[in-house]
């Protein structure tokens, strides 16, 4: 099962010119850094400011970027000239990430985040505020988290085709920091997404209303002091379907795979769906793992799911 998993092509999109082409240089070497039809700027946030209240496209030169903007209205697609060659490097606003968005709404397209950290361990390559955020063919690494949300029960996080590698932690007596966090959204979607080399917290943590989690690898084989792959910490309905997870050795929890309900069980999960997806745990380790663990109290739809040797199929909490 192991070896069957680990088979299956896990790079998103992105992650070809990231092997391939050379290194990027240093954004500000040759012409704007950013630029909106054509008018070039060279701060992130001027940028930003010119779209204002209206709907605009900013391209984003390749190269690193250290430089943020936080986005207070309007609509913006944050889009890298050349895919997975545009990285935010290190630098954030207002001590939260390097996008902080709290518009009426935003995508963001083939735009690298790495080295984000804060005083508070929240480090994010995107804090989301509130609207809707569309996520393609992005990635996020080597930070305290890569994606955290406030709430916002009218919206909708999509991510799409992304990478979140060697996010998270729990220390410093912090409140954890997690690959993916997200507040009470109406509704998070994850689809052809890779989690992978954990570095603490759980890979994906959402209070989402709904989630439509599907056709994602969950990779821990390389993380460290990990916790769950997918928290469901207030319950949610919806999907979690045809994913590949294998557990790590080196956990702080290893108890479950998937969490329903954990914390409080503030939205229904009656009916939630979790079929189709393959679970093992690493070769070698002699112990046991649960792929459902509910809290819930409720009636989850659970399907069929290819469970490795070692994994319970449903535990009540």
């Amino acid at each position: 099962m192991f070896r069957s998993i680990l088979r299956r092509p896990l790079l998103p999109l992105l992650a070809l010119p990231l092997l391939f082409a050379s290194a990027p240089l240093p954004a500000q070497t040759g012409g704007a850094p950013y630029s909106i039809d054509g008018r070039g700027f060279g701060r992130l946030q001027d940028a930003v400011d010119a779209i204002g209240e209206g709907e605009g496209t900013i391209r984003i030169a390749p190269g690193y970027h250290r430089d943020c903007a936080v986005q207070t209205a309007g609509r913006i697609a944050f889009v890298a000239a050349e895919p997975g060659r545009a990285i935010f490097d290190g630098v954030t606003c207002e001590g939260k990430a390097a996008l902080v968005l709290r518009g009426d709404g935003a995508r963001i397209d083939g735009i690298v985040f790495q080295n984000m950290r804060v005083p508070d361990g929240n480090g994010a390559g995107i804090r989301l505020e509130t609207s809707d955020l569309d996520i393609v063919n992005a990635m996020f690494r080597d930070s305290e988290q890569g994606i955290l949300t406030a709430d916002d029960p009218d919206a909708t996080l999509t991510i799409d085709r992304s990478t979140f590698s060697r996010l998270g932690r729990c220390d410093r007596g912090l409140s954890c920091a997690h690959s993916v966090y997200t507040g009470i959204y109406g509704r998070v979607a994850v689809t052809r997404t890779r989690f992978e080399k954990g570095s603490g917290g759980h890979y994906l943590k959402t209070r989402a209303v709904r989630v439509d989690i599907d056709d994602n690898s969950f990779d821990d084989t390389q993380g460290k002091a990990t916790n769950y792959m997918i928290d469901l910490p207030s319950g949610s309905i919806g999907r979690i379907s045809n994913n590949l997870f294998v557990q790590g050795r080196d956990k702080e929890n290893y108890s479950a795979f998937i969490a329903v309900a954990a914390e409080e069980r503030k939205n229904p999960s009656r009916g939630l769906v979790i079929e189709g997806n393959r679970a093992s745990l690493p070769a070698g380790i002699d112990r046991r793992s649960v792929f459902v663990a509910d809290w819930s109290g409720e009636a989850l739809a659970i399907g069929a799911n290819e469970l490795g040797a070692g994994l319970t199929r449903f535990e009540k909490r």
